[in-house]
């Protein structure tokens, strides 16, 4: 514990005054998760200058326990956002898949390295 005493006097804790927001959360209760990020100032009055950002979020039951699942979603609104949402889910699952598809064959590359052929 104390060896990293001297990596943790180096993490900025500072905030970023300028990128504030305040974040509300949408739910159907059923599947969708939809978080709204809305712009403040410091004061915490809104920021129109700056536009909301909306982040879809659920989450898939697996053998090994529940799987996040979260995209940020390209939508001004809150009915375009949850318009999105399905799609915007299916794709970052697809990518998901695919990320674990490769580490998956990354793995099998490095044990098979590791087998020692005799003969060889």
């Amino acid at each position: 514990m104390m060896a990293n005493a001297g990596q943790d006097e180096n993490i900025d804790f500072s905030v970023d005054k300028n990128n504030l927001y305040n974040e509300e959360s949408i739910t159907d209760l059923k599947v969708a998760s939809i978080r709204v990020l809305k712009p403040v100032n410091i004061d915490g009055t809104e920021d129109n200058s700056r536009k909301m950002i909306y982040i879809g979020h659920t989450q898939l039951m697996s053998p090994q326990g529940p799987i996040p699942i979260q995209a940020k979603l390209k939508a001004e609104n809150l009915k375009d956002a949850i318009d999105e949402f399905p799609e915007a889910m299916k794709q970052s699952m697809a990518e998901m898949i695919e990320r674990a598809r490769k580490m998956q064959a990354q793995m099998k590359q490095q044990n098979d390295s590791r087998i020692i052929v005799p003969g060889r």
